[in-house]
């Protein structure tokens, strides 16, 4: 702060310095004027500057240095006093700027929240005659065409299901229910959505849960499941899925592990990037970027570390690590 006050005062210093000097001139070309008498002057005045400048300094920067200081000015009580006419000038433009801003926030705020609530409401009502058309399909006496056409519903669920808890996720933490959950039941739910998925392409599941029980919000846990088994079965062919729980530590363990095509060790660090596909399988079309990170999102509120380990061309296994029972008092604080 110093330099840059040196620096602002640069202009005044360098006029006292010319004037100091001039006088010096004088009092060398007029001999009537003593050259030591001057010379003293001179070094009394540039004490007494310094000392001006040093008292000044602590003055005109207290302002400025508490508005270096304040992380973020959000409202009027953050603004810091002013006592010179600038500062006041200042803050007075701090103000004009801060209600501005207040109010497109709050238009934005606004939007958001409307552009929220017609998504939602779209997505409800889109679910309506999704439902209507699955009660059609379980009517369509042609085998092959009823497998297709639960596959085809099945996706565009999914997807549903996707962005409905895409745009619930940032609200989260206000829907929570912390109770404890019955793992088996979860699992079999979610199992018994994809089953035709499964069935046509052959696959199959083992499961061993020697943990069942888990302390968390059920909605949410059947969310995750639902984006892992779904990555699990998309990227298989005619392999078995096991599933196993197990405790650890005091902490229940889940891992789900298929023999698919696997993961390249260079997108590993960006699996649960927003967006993120692959830079391998850019053909790929089926796949939005979207799972993996909303998985990863909701099982971090849960406070679940979710974990990922892959062999390119043999299988991924992503291992769920649920909060010990202590550590749910914070949670469910929420």
């Amino acid at each position: 702060m110093l330099k840059l006050y040196l620096k602002e005062r640069l202009s005044w210093i360098l006029l006292t310095f010319c004037l100091q000097m001039l006088l010096v001139l004088i009092a060398y070309l007029d001999p009537a004027i003593s050259i030591a008498s001057t010379l003293y002057y001179v070094f009394l005045s540039t004490i007494v500057t310094v000392i001006f400048l040093f008292v000044r300094y602590r003055k005109e920067t207290r302002f400025y240095q508490q508005l270096i200081e304040q992380a973020e000015i959000m409202n009027y009580s953050n603004i810091p006093a002013f006592e010179s006419p600038l500062e006041k000038i200042t803050a007075k433009t701090l103000i004009h700027q801060l209600d501005s801003l207040n109010q497109q926030a709050a238009r934005n705020q606004l939007e958001l929240e409307q552009e929220k609530d017609d998504h939602l409401s779209w997505i409800h009502e889109v679910k309506t005659p999704l439902t209507a058309i699955r009660l059609m399909i379980d009517r369509i006496e042609d085998p092959a065409l009823k497998k297709n056409m639960t596959f085809e519903w099945l996706r565009i669920h999914l997807l549903l299901d996707q962005q409905l808890h895409q745009k619930r996720i940032p609200f989260m933490e206000n829907d929570l229910y912390i109770e404890t959950a019955d793992l088996e039941a979860l699992i079999f739910g979610e199992l018994k959505t994809l089953q035709s998925w499964c069935i046509q392409k052959g696959i199959g599941f083992e499961i061993d849960l020697r943990e069942s029980e888990v302390m968390t919000d059920a909605k949410w846990l059947g969310f995750i499941l639902r984006q892992l088994l779904t990555n699990a079965v998309k990227y298989s062919d005619s392999s078995d899925i096991y599933i196993r729980s197990f405790n650890r530590d005091g902490h229940l363990i889940l891992e789900i592990e298929d023999f698919g095509r696997g993961i390249d060790p260079r997108d590993m660090p960006r699996i649960f990037e927003k967006g993120f596909t692959s830079t391998v399988n850019h053909q790929d079309k089926s796949s939005t970027g979207m799972g993996l990170f909303l998985a990863q999102k909701a099982a971090s509120t849960l406070k679940i570390d979710i974990q990922a380990s892959s062999r390119l061309g043999s299988g991924t296994t992503f291992t769920l690590t649920f909060p010990a029972s202590n550590e749910f008092t914070r949670i469910m604080g929420m």
